[in-house]
């Protein structure tokens, strides 16, 4: 019987470490000065390996009228819609670091700004700590997104 529950306890852990490094899927972004749900992100993995995150539902803040188009984003994203526009790109997962990813690219369809990124994913795969940064990492800031389910 011992043997058993060993199986089972294994096979459940591979089961979460599978799971664990996959940022495929929905994720709700959550604004890092109000801590409000602010988007909801599809994260899909491309064919060369790397990550690409695309905004399917945007709640604007109470009082804020929703966003349509990017007026303020820089080029290729200027005048875009706001539903379908590819806000995580580039990411690829670190083979240093087990659960992070490097070398993206995220977009702030809000305040226009496109920033250099890196994220980590907690090791139950359920948040998907993302750093924006320009240059360097110092300079930049984070946001919690969590997986929806």
């Amino acid at each position: 019987m011992q043997i058993w529950k060993m199986a089972i306890a294994c096979v459940g852990l591979l089961g979460s470490l599978a799971h664990a490094g996959d940022i495929t899927g929905t994720w709700r972004t959550i604004d890092d000065k109000t801590g409000i749900v602010r988007a909801h992100i599809q994260i899909t993995q491309q064919p060369d390996g790397s990550y690409l995150g695309t905004l399917i539902e945007d709640f604007p803040a109470p009082g804020e009228a929703p966003l349509v188009s990017c007026n303020k984003c820089p080029q290729p994203y200027t005048n875009k819609p706001i539903i379908g526009l590819q806000i995580f790109k580039g990411f690829r997962e670190d083979p240093k670091h087990p659960n992070s990813f490097i070398d993206g690219k995220v977009l702030d369809p809000r305040h226009g700004k496109l920033y250099s990124g890196k994220a980590k994913l907690s090791s139950d795969g359920r948040k998907l700590r993302l750093r924006g940064y320009v240059g360097v990492s110092v300079l930049g800031r984070s946001q919690t997104w969590l997986r929806k389910e």
